[in-house]
Formats: structure tokens, C-alpha cells, sequence
């Protein structure tokens, strides 16, 4: 049987939990009130506009964004519809397909940028000062590159 939390560690799970589920409800309401954006619409929009080219394959970009593949098609296909992304063969792969950002997609994500960032700073940055704001950097990117090594390696292990 697993061991319960003490009492200080499971207020800071709770905490963490509905602060952050909170927080993030906050930004998607706001990102969605000010661009008619999801979040997942954003993210999309951001990993795409910092690639080379603007394009990413699709299996690389459900990667990154923490998609399923079928997910991620349903994202894409959705965004596809409002004109945001186009989906184009890989030019060195045509098995493959990538994800482009289309024109009206950047100026979406120019247009929702401003307003999303002063959401952030607003319901998160704010309120922290530098030394809060190192301690999640270092917290959170400890935890993540946790997580994407699982990950990675319970994938080598499963396709082994």
C-alpha cells in the first residue's frame, strides 16, 4: 500500500491542484472572451509561428503540445476549417504530414497575444516576485524532464 502524504505535503498537492486548475480555467476564458481562441488553439499557433518555416510534422507536434495523434488530427482539422492551418505531405517524407500556419493563423495569434499575456501576468506573474518565479522554473522544469523521460522511455520499452 502506498504511503499517505503528511499533512503538509497533501495541502500543497491540493493547493497546486485547484490553484492550477483555476488558473488555467482563468486563461481560457479570457483567451476565449478577448480571440475566440482555446488554449489548445493558442498553443498550436505558438509552436507552429516559432518553427522553422512555420511547420511542423504532426507527430512532432502532438509531441510537444502532449496530444494524441487523434487529437491532435481533431485539433488540426478544427483549425484547419477556420483557416488557420493548412496540413501539407512532409517535402522529405510523403508519408508524413506537417501542420502549417497559414497567414490568417499568425495574425490570429498576433491579435490574441497582447490580451493572452496580460491575462497571464495578471492572474499568475504578478503576483510572484523573482525568487517564486526561479523556484517554479526549477520546480516545474525538474518535474517535466521527469515526465518526458517516463515517458520516452516507457515508449522504447513498449515498442521493444
Amino acid at each position: 500500500m502506498t504511503e499517505s502524504l503528511d499533512s503538509t505535503r497533501e495541502a500543497a498537492w491540493r493547493a497546486y491542484i485547484e490553484a492550477s486548475q483555476r488558473l488555467y480555467t482563468q486563461l481560457e476564458e479570457d483567451l476565449r472572451a478577448e480571440s475566440n481562441l482555446s488554449f489548445a488553439d493558442y498553443h498550436v499557433l505558438v509552436l507552429l509561428s516559432e518553427a522553422p518555416g512555420q511547420r511542423l510534422r504532426m507527430g512532432e507536434l502532438a509531441s510537444r503540445l502532449i496530444f494524441s495523434p487523434s487529437r491532435l488530427t481533431y485539433q488540426i482539422s478544427s483549425m484547419q476549417r477556420r483557416g488557420m492551418v493548412s496540413k501539407e505531405p512532409c517535402p522529405d517524407d510523403r508519408r508524413g504530414s506537417e501542420a502549417v500556419l497559414t497567414a490568417a493563423g499568425l495574425l490570429a495569434l498576433r491579435d490574441a497575444a497582447p490580451h493572452h499575456l496580460a491575462s497571464v501576468r495578471t492572474h499568475l506573474m504578478d503576483d510572484l516576485d523573482d525568487a517564486e518565479v526561479a523556484c517554479l522554473t526549477r520546480v516545474f522544469g525538474r518535474i517535466g524532464d521527469r515526465l518526458r523521460a517516463s515517458r520516452s522511455g516507457s515508449t522504447t520499452h513498449a515498442t521493444s
